[in-house]
């Protein structure tokens, strides 16, 4: 588990090294001042910061809970970068997104989960469809597994289509004590067995305090950026409210994934 107060790296980013042409979001692999490579997801990308925020948010609460996520990094992109890009696609990319971005420390070597391959105990697909309950991740199906297998053990990555009630926040309220209906389409549904023990586990460990602390996180900058609240501070206080409320009605997404699983297994 990490603090809950926890305190994120900042570097710099030095070289463009090859983009991933995946989605509309044309994350890329760079190098940082700091000599380790980062897959980065761009501020200036299609979804924008709160694609950023809700990588960031869900990436840290995943670590707080135990599983296993590369180590994000705030990624400083200089005005001057990148002017001898070629690609002028990338090149807009770049200079729309400069400023703070988002990097996630590359698993070089890594592979894409296939079920068909690797079969995960039930304890761990439980913790990882409550996670994405909680998160209402819509993008970790068998198509897009969003998960990779480095050194023997399962990685979560790609946060970013997470939370995806802040595109608009509208009834955001309400809706964090909806269901998740969107979990039938979960790779690891059927072996999620075990989800009431680890609800009862997860909800204790996720207090207010800690929520609060992962919030924390959130760059100033990112906040006022399309900002729908009078200011930074209840933007940011919106996205404790939203989490804490859907933790403490965690049942009811609970037992939506109970009763999607039925169907599957």
């Amino acid at each position: 588990m990490i603090d809950q107060n926890p305190i994120l790296r900042t570097v710099k980013v030095v070289r463009y090294i090859t983009p991933l042409r995946e989605g509309g979001s044309l994350p890329a692999i760079v190098e940082a001042d700091d000599g380790f490579m980062y897959l980065l997801k761009f501020r200036g990308a299609g979804q924008g910061i709160k694609a950023l925020i809700a990588e960031l948010l869900g990436g840290e609460i995943a670590r707080h809970l135990g599983l296993k996520v590369p180590e994000i990094v705030f990624a400083e992109l200089d005005p001057q970068f990148g002017q001898t890009e070629p690609d002028e696609e990338i090149q807009d990319l770049l200079r729309a997104s400069v400023g703070l971005n988002l990097g996630l420390h590359y698993l070089s070597g890594a592979n894409v989960y296939d079920p068909v391959v690797t079969e995960i105990n039930p304890q761990l697909a439980s913790q990882i469809v409550w996670l994405d309950c909680l998160l209402t991740n819509v993008d970790r199906t068998p198509r897009n597994t969003n998960m990779l297998i480095w050194h023997k053990e399962l990685w979560l990555i790609d946060h970013g289509a997470a939370l995806y009630f802040h595109h608009s926040w509208q009834d955001w309220e309400e809706k964090a004590k909806h269901p998740f209906p969107l979990i039938k389409n979960h790779v690891l549904l059927p072996n999620a067995s075990e989800l009431l023990a680890v609800d009862e586990i997860y909800t204790s460990l996720l207090t207010e305090n800690v929520i609060e602390g992962i919030v924390s996180l959130i760059p100033e900058v990112w906040l006022s950026d399309e900002n729908p609240f009078p200011s930074v501070g209840q933007h940011r206080d919106a996205y404790a409210r939203f989490l804490n409320s859907r933790i403490a009605n965690s049942t009811v997404f609970v037992k939506e994934a109970q009763y999607a699983r039925t169907s599957v297994v």
